[in-house]
């Protein structure tokens, strides 16, 4: 594999169409070539941006959201998925590395949902599939647990590149088993907005400083570029999620909102930063940057004492069930065919 060691790394801040998977893949395609347009080698998208993060369970009670449940399972994705391979497709069209949020179907259940984060080679193979470990506060009433079996870095053209999702970019050990993986670039995804305090409540959780604070610790401890790719929370999904109700578009518009930037090895920020509108984002990345800064803190190399501190990660993708055939099904004889043939005709 060619390795580029200086590129440009694009992060898109945009909002999908809620629950309309084909309209959103298109925007997402859309977004793919306007990046490579712009010279850009890899280009991450939002925290489930096919196609819906569920703020609704921030904004009111459970039991009032069957609705949402519904619509969100409905447009969830396989990672077979027509809409996957389409952008799949895009990817490998113009040659870019894709970093894409969905939410993932289970084919045993019609009412599993994961928070995934797929990440698509240049040549529009699938490198890797995470699950987030932990939904977040609320995000449980809609999201299943996940597993460490996307805990990986995968090699790209544009060097390592491992992802988080959201909140557990504020876990010190996921994000460690990636910086022990070598990884060189680093997705964060997030969502557009988080509600966590009634409106007008003198309590208010800053969103904006939370994703700068954990993604410039990240770059810094790990001497790694990140992406930092936050959905855009659209006027549309705001009347959709709140339904003409006064209290709950109070909550949403007191939400804080996520933001967009790219992060240098410093921890410094290195590309413009997007938060009030939709957007891309771009900066110019050099992998040897990365050099220099491990000779002070390689905390997984010369900076670390792997005689006291000990890590281990289990990478093993979780099932509901395991099945064991001890020996196959004997073949149907004469009397058993006649009888499928009475069953068939009599159903």
């Amino acid at each position: 594999m060619s390795l580029l060691s200086r590129f440009k790394a694009a992060a898109c801040h945009v909002s999908p169409i809620y629950f309309d998977l084909d309209a959103t893949v298109d925007k997402t395609c859309a977004l793919i070539a306007e990046a490579a347009d712009h010279g850009a080698r890899i280009v991450a998208f939002p925290e489930a941006h096919l196609c819906a993060f569920p703020v609704w369970s921030g904004v009111r009670a459970p039991v009032e959201n069957h609705e949402f449940f519904v619509r969100m399972a409905k447009s969830a994705v396989t990672i077979d998925h027509p809409a996957i391979d389409r952008i799949r497709r895009a990817a490998r069209a113009h040659g870019v590395v894709v970093s894409l949020g969905i939410n993932e179907a289970s084919r045993a259940s019609v009412g599993c949902i994961w928070d995934t984060n797929l990440l698509l080679g240049a040549d529009g193979s699938l490198l890797n599939r995470h699950r987030k470990l932990v939904p977040t506060y609320w995000e449980k009433l809609t999201w299943a647990n996940g597993d460490g079996s996307g805990l990986r870095v995968v090699d790209t053209p544009v060097g390592k590149v491992g992802a988080l999702v959201c909140g557990e970019n504020t876990n010190p050990l996921a994000r460690y088993s990636l910086m022990a993986q070598g990884e060189q670039i680093h997705v964060a995804s997030y969502s557009p907005c988080w509600p966590t305090h009634p409106a007008g409540s003198k309590e208010r959780y800053d969103l904006a400083a939370a994703i700068r604070i954990r993604s410039g610790a990240h770059s810094f401890e790990a001497k790694c570029f990140t992406i930092v790719a936050s959905g855009f929370f659209s006027d549309a999904a705001a009347d959709l999620v709140c339904r003409g109700e006064p209290a709950a578009r109070a909550l949403v518009e007191s939400a804080p909102r996520s933001v967009s930037m790219i992060i240098g090895p410093t921890g410094a920020v290195i590309s413009d930063t997007l938060q009030d509108e939709e957007g891309i984002v771009y900066a110019d990345i050099d992998l040897d940057d990365c050099i220099v800064p491990k000779q002070f803190h390689d905390v997984v190399g010369n900076y670390n004492r792997f005689d006291v501190f000990t890590l281990q990660v289990n990478r093993a993708a979780l099932e509901p069930a395991a099945f064991h055939d001890l020996a196959p099904l004997p073949p149907a004889g004469p009397d058993l065919l006649a009888d499928e043939a009475v069953a068939g005709g009599a159903a």
